[in-house]
């Protein structure tokens, strides 16, 4: 069969959801269509390129070798698409991970980007950790998100570039009734003996459990060992209110009911938040967002370190290689 002299962009779309999630029904779920629209679809494709793209049974699906040499043809003209339609003002929503709804830097970044940009369309996700949002960047499902960037894998950074926005300084939340809690600060020296939750067990999180353990190292401070992955605000609280550990968080962390939430102090740990995307990413609305990250760092002294700020040497020789 001749190749076709046109392939709906939508199409190739529809191909890459699936060769990624290898799962129809997550597939549409994740393009918000019906199951059988995208099964119509990838079977016109076939059609068209005279090929048989996945195997298929009853109780998986697979790339054929056919689909397998597609992939990259096929996530080259789609990136090639979006290039095009960015520099003629026509671009497709950018899509911007805040990690968790309620943080500070990450929304203030975003807010100030729509007020630079109001042509376009930022959309806001929430993937809950760098880890988690660098796989959905360097697939191509994500535009940028917010982090800890030397936390990150090296094989996920090869893929990403990032900007430094903010030291953010560490706070830790406690019950209502814990004894450090009447203090309006907390000396790190006074957590030795506490077992502290950061993240532990939640593989979209590694880059914040790795940052606590490094503060914690020599204090005499424990990491909590992991505790069962909750999705959503309830269940978080249900489940740190069981296990009553305090938690390692920055001094953004939205309000939770029955805790107290304290800065910490000598030293002054800080949480190093990059603004991080995909490699050869083009957008107009990217270029407005790292307008606002870097017009709030300089207004509000994000990038400014205290004297007695601590964070590990590898983060402050990566913020420090890109200012």
């Amino acid at each position: 069969m001749p190749a076709p002299a046109h392939l709906d962009p939508r199409l190739l779309r529809g191909f890459l959801a699936v060769a990624e999630e290898l799962h129809f029904t997550r597939a549409a779920a994740r393009l918000y269509i019906a199951q059988q629209a995208l099964s119509r679809d990838v079977r016109r494709l076939e059609r068209e390129l005279g090929a048989e793209l996945f195997v298929r049974t009853t109780r998986q699906v697979t790339l054929s070798a056919d689909g397998e040499r597609l992939v990259p043809y096929a996530r080259r003209a789609l990136q090639a698409q979006d290039d095009l339609l960015a520099a003629f003002g026509q671009a497709r929503p950018l899509l911007v991970d805040l990690n968790s709804p309620g943080l500070v830097t990450g929304r203030t970044v975003l807010h100030r980007a729509r007020a630079l940009a109001p042509d376009q369309e930022l959309m806001a996700r929430y993937e809950s950790g760098l880890t988690g949002a660098a796989g959905e960047m360097v697939a191509g499902r994500l535009d940028v998100s917010f982090g800890r960037f030397a936390g990150l894998d090296p094989a996920l950074r090869a893929g990403l570039d990032h900007q430094p926005v903010r030291y953010e300084p560490m706070a830790i939340l406690l019950p209502e009734d814990h004894p450090l809690a009447e203090s309006p600060r907390v000396p790190l020296a006074a957590l030795a003996g506490e077992t502290v939750y950061a993240g532990a067990g939640n593989p979209r999180t590694p880059e914040w459990t790795d940052l606590g353990r490094r503060l914690f190292e020599g204090r005499g401070i424990a990491l909590a060992a992991p505790a069962p992955l909750a999705v959503g605000d309830e269940e978080f609280q249900r489940i740190m209110a069981k296990t009553r550990n305090p938690i390692l968080v920055v001094v953004g962390f939205p309000a939770m009911p029955s805790t107290v939430l304290r800065p910490l102090v000598d030293p002054v740990p800080l949480s190093p938040v990059s603004l991080v995307w995909r490699k050869g990413l083009v957008h107009p609305g990217f270029e407005a967002l790292r307008r606002a990250a870097a017009q709030l760092s300089a207004e509000e002294g994000w990038l400014r370190r205290p004297l007695d700020g601590w964070i590990p040497a590898i983060d402050s020789a990566t913020m420090r290689a890109h200012n």
